[in-house]
């Protein structure tokens, strides 16, 4: 029987954060906090923060630049590029677009995607929909974010996140390997504002008098509560949609929200931790490019290996949330 639908696979991964670090010793000399608490409470010991001069763009075309060199191709085989961002360039164009111009991708239509910290995963699922399709046959995928800029380094919450950007390039598998399900949620039905940034768009635009409301505003209860109900519920969805146990999961390359929020996810879901990756020590939580760095490292480090089974999930403001599990290739 001709198979009208591809499987799909990722040929290649990059990353790239900046080379200045804020540390906690730094950070306990300007808030209201102590290094050790950070590190004991959220498992953050540094974050990378981008230079004035830097875009999210320029984070994400580095990072792209690597996946395509890693997938070994060029700048021209890319057929699509999707960036996962909510620290975008400018409001137009698109930060995708300028990625597509330093890139000279030029073959590539590009957009951006706004799924906050599951932006990667939801990136993701549209490309792999373009390859099963056959309307494309490589997509580069990119999460890039700078929420240094969008931080009040005066308020205790500046500890959380750091710049960063990820990329997979995404292409056609063979029948036996691949992204084997995917599932996306978003529930607005309690504390959807739990985490927002509301000053910028079109309900609260900037004004002189209003620009505290440029940075963003969490409510750590609220994440943590949301994503230890969210993470486990689309973990075993995907689970039941392949016919896999939790016993089949090789690795989990998981969104990096904080350490407490990874562990009380596997002790729900019976993964043991040790096959739980984290990075957010050495970067923080860097929103959409936390999964794709991940990626990388783990894929670089040669932990991944042919046939492994790959978990992923995240959860991000919304609440966007969801899950996938790939056969490595």
């Amino acid at each position: 029987m001709k198979q009208l639908v591809r499987n799909v696979k990722i040929l290649g991964t990059g990353s790239y954060v900046p080379e200045t670090i804020y540390t906690n010793e730094y950070l306990e000399t300007i808030l209201p906090t102590t290094a050790q608490w950070v590190y004991d409470n959220v498992g953050i010991k540094e974050r990378h923060i981008a230079s004035p001069e830097q875009a999210t763009s320029d984070l994400a075309t580095i990072a792209g630049q690597r996946a395509i060199e890693d997938a070994g191709l060029k700048s021209e085989d890319i057929d699509l590029i999707i960036v996962a961002t909510s620290t975008s360039d400018r409001k137009a164009p698109s930060t995708a677009a300028f990625v597509q111009h330093k890139l000279n991708a030029f073959n590539a239509a590009a957009f951006d995607l706004t799924a906050v910290c599951s932006g990667f995963l939801f990136g993701m699922s549209v490309a792999s929909q373009y390859i099963a399709s056959g309307v494309y046959n490589n997509v580069l995928v990119v999460g890039a974010d700078t929420f240094s800029k969008i931080t009040d380094w005066r308020r205790r919450d500046a500890i959380f996140f750091g710049d960063g950007a990820g990329a997979a390039v995404v292409t056609s598998a063979n029948v036996t390997e691949g992204f084997l399900a995917y599932r996306l949620y978003t529930d607005t039905s309690n504390e959807m504002l739990g985490f927002t940034i509301p000053g910028g768009g079109s309900e609260i635009p900037l004004t002189p008098d209003n620009m505290d409301e440029q940075y963003f505003q969490m409510n750590g209860k609220a994440v943590f509560a949301s994503a230890t109900i969210a993470l486990p519920k689309a973990i075993n969805q995907v689970l039941r949609d392949t016919g896999l146990t939790i016993d089949d999961i090789d690795i989990m390359i998981p969104h990096q929200p904080s350490i407490r929020i990874l562990q009380k996810t596997a002790e729900i879901i019976g993964l043991p931790f040790e096959k739980v990756m984290t990075n957010m020590d050495k970067y923080a939580n860097t929103s959409g490019a936390t999964i794709p760095i991940l990626l990388d490292e783990v894929n670089k480090s040669g932990k991944l290996k042919k046939g492994n089974i790959v978990l992923f999930a995240a959860v991000g403001s919304g609440w966007t949330y969801g899950a996938s599990i790939i056969k490595w290739a």
